[in-house]
């Protein structure tokens, strides 16, 4: 658990030090942000819009924001985590403005870091991907936070603005209903 605390502490460092080259010098150093943390942030904005490109609207608007006032991230205590807090707004704010009939994508487009000869791992992300996509988004957050942001539920629930109970009891809701609908998709293979 102190690697994952060391982990998180040391990420929102070079968040910070970027946020300090953009205040220096704006049009420059916001592409150093955005490469540092896009495939992060966009990963999670998908769990809440279920959609790649909303996702992206999400995290542009978001670093706008940043690049016209970095001060606030760069007084950001935890500017991380600040910076998901500012994606996850977004990423709602898309949301409310969709048209309620709209459908929500599938998410058959986030395989990524994938070695190329690993068919059967692309094959499990992508089982993952799509059982997360049936999870509601409150939950599949939750999950993309603890696994692949590695944070503590205190951290979570910090970010989520939510109790820290409530960020525990989603996680194992989400967890088991991840279990059931990857039983669910392996039993359908096996039977196709």
């Amino acid at each position: 658990m102190q690697t994952t605390d060391t982990n998180l502490d040391s990420f929102s460092q070079q968040v910070r030090s970027c946020a300090q080259r953009v205040c220096e010098n704006r049009s420059l150093a916001i592409g150093s942000l955005y490469d540092l943390t896009s495939q992060r942030l966009i990963r999670f904005a998908v769990t809440i819009t279920r959609s790649q490109h909303d996702a992206e609207d999400a995290l542009h608007a978001s670093l706008v924001r940043v690049s016209e006032t970095p001060e606030l991230l760069l007084k950001a205590q935890q500017p991380w985590h600040y910076l998901l807090q500012m994606v996850r707004n977004d990423a709602l704010q898309i949301l409310r403005r969709r048209k309620p009939t709209s459908q929500l994508n599938p998410m058959h487009d986030l395989v990524t870091d994938c070695p190329i000869d690993a068919v059967a791992l692309a094959e499990t992300h992508r089982a993952v991907w799509k059982a997360l996509g049936k999870l509601p988004s409150e939950q599949s957050e939750l999950v993309v936070l603890k696994i692949w942001e590695e944070m503590t539920f205190q951290q979570i629930a910090e970010v989520l603005d939510i109790p820290l109970a409530t960020a525990s009891s989603r996680y194992r809701y989400a967890l088991e209903k991840l279990a059931v609908y990857l039983r669910q998709q392996r039993e359908e293979v096996v039977y196709e």
